[in-house]
């Protein structure tokens, strides 16, 4: 466990070091508030105090200086607490998305062998709540407490002036209340922190198949049975919530306790220093309001390690994930692209990892540049382990692969991927205009190659139809799309690419006649000139195809 969390603790260390000077600004600003209030509370005390004896005795008093002094103090503690919220905020959102972008980067090469395994739901979570529950560890832990350090420093220092047995009453109580609570609501929320990470990730990937699965649920399912599940995995979030919160109301409790007796204890022997003409009337009520302002410091600490918990279990999750070896490691020195475009499978064979059952067994066959080849068989005979290991998502147990004579071991990954356009029969839409989506292609298309490409794919006439045309948002799932219109738009984003090599996963299931030959009509169009796998079991799409073959149990059948 102790190694686990040094991993994490340097790994928060080093994502956070291009933001230090954002940081530290932010712990002066923070330091620069908590001094003010207190010397503000200090200052008033004294003044009125001195004001009421003055106003008795008759004695002259400058008044001017320490008004002058009060209105300065309020000052720079508002402005001082605007810019440290402007500077700790700025600091945070730009920490979250270097983090993101972080992530990204790591997760990219992991797809989609190492994430297969895991669930929509589960990866939103680590995208989404995992990343946001890291902002705690600067906003309230990193600042909070280099602030209460500087600033305890700083108090300290300035009540052993007026009295060392005054200065370490404080201290004590400085230490009970931002050492010994924060300490102990770390040791006692750890454990729920992290039970809070894992219950709210489980919650959110059932909720998340639960909305997406609605109408096959309530149509073949039985939604009472989902929704007591979900109920359940509510509760599980609830128990650990219910822990902190009592962790949070004691602490907070206590605060209160140590902060008051420490109080008192600072009054007691002021009054002391005061009958013994060591201190005045105003000064003792300036060191009472001054011990009692300088808890502000430390008050906040032991809720910020209590929720140390969480954001250990966040950081664990992300970095599980990231720290796992890609299933395709790119050669050191890749070769450059291929200028032929034929596809040889030589002997290969392959199973997944954990399956003693082989995906592929010596599959060997020759495709040129420029034919089709046609991959039929039941469900799980190979045909989508084959396109997997042609697009470089997994690697070959044994035998070789290559495109254009060279072998896909020589090739980077993007190499391979930019040479492949894929068609399958789940084309993916995120939720932005259909344009957004068409681009996702060629970022760099023209209005003209845009259009050109849809035409292509008879989809251009559907598109123009539509009140927004190519602005028009889809929606979650595609949702404002028939199925044949996806299909199209994934045809229209292969012409765009205008790749050589085309694989055709299933293009057509699902589709009624008349859509079916619509999407047919426009994959010939795709195909011309171009070398091509289509996985199907339609017998419309082979009139696409020079070639056929047939597998099952990942062998080649005659």
């Amino acid at each position: 466990m102790k190694c686990k969390k040094n991993r994490e603790l340097r790994w928060l260390f080093t994502i956070s070091r291009p933001y230090l000077g954002w940081m530290m600004a932010g712990v002066l600003l923070a330091t620069t508030v908590i001094l003010a209030n207190v010397a503000l509370l200090a200052v008033s005390g004294w003044f009125i105090t001195a004001m009421a004896i003055s106003g008795l005795s008759a004695a002259a008093i400058n008044y001017f200086t320490p008004a002058a002094a009060i209105r300065g103090l309020a000052i720079l503690r508002t402005v001082g607490r605007y810019l440290e919220r402007l500077i700790t905020h700025e600091a945070t959102f730009r920490l979250l998305a270097g983090l993101r972008q972080w992530f990204f980067e790591r997760l990219e090469p992991l797809a989609p062998a190492r994430l297969q395994n895991y669930q929509g739901g589960d990866l939103l979570s680590r995208i989404s709540a995992d990343i946001d529950s890291l902002e705690n560890a600067y906003l309230r832990l990193f600042t909070p407490t280099l602030a209460a350090l500087l600033a305890s420093f700083l108090m300290i220092m300035f009540l052993l002036f007026w009295s060392p047995a005054i200065a370490l009453t404080n201290l004590v109580g400085l230490l009970m209340v931002g050492l010994v609570l924060p300490w102990a609501a770390l040791y006692l929320g750890m454990n729920s922190g992290q039970q809070i990470v894992e219950a709210r990730a489980v919650l959110r990937q059932r909720t998340s198949e639960t909305v997406r699965g609605l109408a096959e649920i309530t149509l073949y399912g039985d939604p009472q049975q989902r929704m007591a599940i979900i109920q359940d995995e509510n509760k599980a979030l609830v128990v650990p919530q219910r822990q902190q919160n009592r962790i949070d109301a004691s602490s907070a409790a206590l605060t209160g306790l140590f902060s008051q007796l420490t109080w008192l204890v600072m009054i007691v022997i002021a009054i002391y220093l005061l009958q013994s003409g060591q201190l005045d009337g105003p000064e003792l009520v300036m060191l009472a309001f001054f011990g009692m302002a300088s808890f502000e410091a430390v008050a906040t600490l032991p809720i910020a390690f209590r929720a140390l918990g969480e954001t250990w279990g966040a950081a664990r999750r992300i970095l599980d994930l990231v720290d796992a070896d890609p299933a395709v490691t790119d050669p050191i020195h890749p070769c450059a692209a291929p200028q032929q475009f034929d596809i040889r499978f030589d002997s290969v064979c392959f199973a997944y990892p954990k399956n003693k059952q082989p995906a592929l067994r010596d599959i060997s066959f020759h495709l040129k540049q420029g034919q089709k080849l046609a991959i039929r068989g039941a469900s799980g005979s190979g045909k989508t382990s084959l396109t997997q290991l042609l697009l470089k998502f997994w690697t070959a147990d044994s035998g070789q692969i290559a495109i254009g004579g060279t072998g896909l071991e020589d090739l980077s990954g993007d190499t391979v991927r930019k040479l492949c356009a894929v068609v399958s029969q789940q084309v993916h839409l995120f939720n932005t205009t259909l344009a957004a989506n068409l681009y996702l292609a060629k970022p760099n298309a023209t209005s003209e190659e845009l259009l050109e490409a849809c035409r292509a794919a008879a989809i251009l006439d559907d598109i123009l139809a539509l009140p927004e045309g190519f602005d028009t948002e889809v929606g979650e799932a595609a949702t404002r799309l028939s199925g044949g219109q996806i299909r199209r738009i994934g045809i229209a984003r292969a012409l765009l690419k205008d790749a050589p090599i085309v694989i055709l996963d299933e293009p057509t299931e699902g589709l009624d006649a008349g859509t079916e030959q619509q999407v047919i009509q426009a994959l010939a169009r795709l195909l011309q000139g171009r070398t091509a796998i289509i996985i199907t079991h339609r017998p419309q799409l082979l009139t696409l195809v020079d070639h056929s073959l047939m597998m099952d149990e990942g062998c080649i059948v005659p």
